[in-house]
C-alpha cells in the first residue's frame, strides 16, 4: 500500500534529481498566488479579507478530510453536499423547536452518522456502485429537507449558536478555522499512527488481498463512509452558524469542490493514496482562487473553468505516476 507522505515531485538537473515533496508543492502554489494577488491587488492582504477567506476556505478543507477517507478506500461520496444542506435544516429545526444547542449538535451529528452506515450498508451489503448510492443520497436528501421546511427556510434566532461562527480564538485565529484544527489533527494521527488508517489504505489497494490478510473490508468501508458524513453534518453545522438559516438547497455543488480540493491535495482516485495535509491545501488553493478572481472582478464562470482544469492536471499527473511504477 502507499501513502502521501512518500509522494513527490522530481525535477530533472543536469544529471541529478531533485525529489520535491508534494505537500511542499501545493505550500510553495499557494504562497505564489498569496504575493500574485498581494501585487494585483490592494485588498487581498488586508485583516478583514484574510478573515473571510480563512472562513470560506475552512468549511470545504473540512468537507474535503471526509471525502479522503472514502476516496483512499477507491469510493466515492457524492452526497457531501447534500448532507451539509440537510443539517442545517435538522439543526435549525431543533433550535426553533427549543432543544438545547449541545443536543441539537449531538443529533444533527447522529444524523450524519446514520446517512454514513447508510452508505455503507449500500455498497458492502446490497453491493451498489459507491457512484450510485450517494448520488442516490444526494438527490433524496434535498427533496426530504425541502418537506420538512415545505420548500422555506427555518431561520435561528439563537443568538448564543449564530455568534459562533463570527468569534476568534483568543481575538487572531476565527473560530471555522479553529474547527479545522479540531478535525485535522486526529485525522492525522488516525491515517499516520493507527492501524484503521492503514486498513484504509489496505483497502484501497486492495479489497481481496486486505481480505485475506485479516481486514475486515466491510467495517473499514462502514468507517469511512460514516467518518465522511459525519464531516459533513459538522460542515452542516458550521454553515447554518455563519448564514443563521437551515435550508436544503445550501452547499449545493460542495461534493464537487470536496472531491476536487482533496484530489488536488495528492489524494488518488483510484484509491490507496492520500494524507491529512493534502486536501487542506488543495481546499485553501481553491478558496485563495475564487477569493482572488472576486478581487479582481474576474467573471465566476472562470473560477469553474480553473478548477476543473486543475483536476484533469492533477488526476492527469497521477496516471503518469501510476504508469512509471
Amino acid at each position: 500500500m502507499s501513502q502521501d507522505v512518500s509522494q513527490t515531485v522530481t525535477v530533472a538537473a543536469g544529471r541529478k534529481r531533485l525529489h520535491i515533496p508534494f505537500g511542499l508543492t501545493l505550500l510553495l502554489l499557494l504562497a505564489v498566488l498569496f504575493i500574485l494577488l498581494s501585487v494585483t491587488t490592494t485588498t487581498f492582504l488586508t485583516e478583514r479579507n484574510i478573515s473571510n477567506l480563512a472562513r470560506q476556505g475552512s468549511m470545504i478543507a473540512i468537507l474535503a478530510l471526509g471525502e479522503t477517507f472514502v476516496i483512499i478506500t477507491a469510493g466515492i461520496d457524492l452526497s457531501v453536499g447534500a448532507v451539509v444542506g440537510f443539517a442545517t435544516v435538522i439543526v435549525a429545526w431543533l433550535l426553533t423547536h427549543d432543544f438545547p444547542i449541545w443536543a441539537s449538535v449531538l443529533i444533527t451529528l447522529a444524523v450524519g452518522f446514520g446517512i454514513g452506515a447508510f452508505h455503507g450498508f449500500g455498497v458492502t451489503t446490497m453491493g451498489l456502485p459507491a457512484f450510485i448510492i450517494t448520488l442516490a443520497t444526494l438527490t433524496s436528501l434535498r427533496g426530504i429537507g425541502l418537506l420538512i421546511t415545505n420548500g422555506a427556510t427555518i431561520s435561528i434566532t439563537n443568538d448564543s449558536f449564530t455568534r459562533f461562527s463570527l468569534g476568534d480564538v483568543f481575538g487572531i485565529v476565527p473560530n471555522l478555522f479553529a474547527m479545522v484544527i479540531l478535525v485535522a489533527v486526529p485525522t492525522w494521527l488516525f491515517l499516520n499512527h493507527s492501524r484503521w488508517g492503514r486498513y484504509l489504505f489496505a483497502v484501497g489497494s486492495n479489497a481481496e488481498a486486505a481480505r485475506l490478510s485479516g481486514v475486515s473490508v466491510v467495517r473499514t468501508t462502514y468507517m469511512a463512509y460514516i467518518l465522511s458524513s459525519v464531516c459533513a453534518a459538522f460542515v452542516g453545522l458550521l454553515l447554518a452558524s455563519r448564514i443563521g438559516i437551515g435550508n436544503a438547497t445550501q452547499a449545493e455543488g460542495w461534493e464537487l469542490l470536496a472531491i476536487a480540493s482533496s484530489v488536488i491535495g495528492g489524494t488518488s482516485l483510484f484509491g490507496a493514496v492520500g494524507s491529512w495535509h493534502g486536501p487542506l491545501l488543495g481546499a485553501f488553493i481553491l478558496a485563495t482562487i475564487n477569493n482572488g478572481a472576486n478581487l479582481l472582478n474576474v467573471n465566476s464562470f472562470w473560477q469553474r473553468i480553473i478548477t476543473g482544469a486543475l483536476i484533469i492536471l492533477i488526476v492527469y499527473s497521477d496516471q503518469l505516476r501510476r504508469r512509471r511504477r
